[in-house]
């Protein structure tokens, strides 16, 4: 595969994660912290971090937006759900998996 096609074959397997993250909005971001390590915040870090070592002008609040589909007020307001004692719990033992979301990739 070469470099252009690499890039459109990975820029579109994460349109396509972002629009199911999107949809799944049942799927609370403790949750994918506590199973997988990462949340959507983590993603808008990262879409962040790319974006500011390319010289984009975008702010969190923006890239969080491209990742939620919405301001992210808005779909904290609509969809989610206060933590459980055992999902805090939970993030509290799995914090040693969760990303790093310091640098871009």
């Amino acid at each position: 595969m070469d470099e252009q096609t690499r890039v459109e074959v990975e820029a579109a397997a994460f349109r396509g994660l972002v629009k199911h993250l999107q949809e799944r909005t049942d799927v609370q971001n403790i949750d994918l912290m506590n199973l997988a390590g990462f949340c959507r915040n983590c993603l808008a870090k990262w879409y962040l971090a790319e974006a500011q070592a390319r010289d984009v002008d975008l702010d969190y609040d923006q890239a969080r937006e491209v990742i939620y589909g919405m301001p992210y007020g808005e779909w904290k307001e609509r969809y989610q759900r206060e933590a459980t004692e055992e999902q805090k719990r939970r993030f509290e033992d799995t914090k040693p998996l969760h990303a790093n979301t310091e640098a871009g990739n």
